[in-house]
């Protein structure tokens, strides 16, 4: 049960919504930046909120679907629920043992 693309879009504006400074950043971006590499003006901000949520993922030692599901779980417990299904979904498309997993990435089962 990977997060969907309509969960991670209301992570996104969640996020942004609690940090003013990044949309004021995002609003007021170069445009010829974005006409160097090659994208609207939009491409290139939706490129760079990604990027920041990605950051703050990276931050917090989450992979980004985890920041997802944190954004947008209902409560602490919905979220770690949903995360450790997540998680034993992709131990499974591995192939590798559920123990062994939680061990490799500091799960705790």
């Amino acid at each position: 049960m990977a997060p969907s693309d309509q969960r991670h879009e209301q992570a996104l504006k969640l996020f942004l919504d609690a940090r003013p400074e990044l949309r004021e950043t995002l609003d007021h971006l170069n445009p010829l930046l974005a006409q160097a590499k090659g994208e609207t003006q939009a491409q290139y901000r939706e490129e760079r909120l990604h990027e920041a949520f990605e950051e703050e993922a990276e931050r917090q030692r989450l992979f980004a679907w985890e920041l997802t599901l944190q954004l947008t779980a209902a409560s602490p417990e919905e979220y770690q629920a949903q995360r450790l299904e997540v998680h034993r979904e992709v131990a499974e498309m591995a192939g590798m043992d559920w123990i062994e997993y939680c061990d490799l990435y500091g799960i705790t089962p």
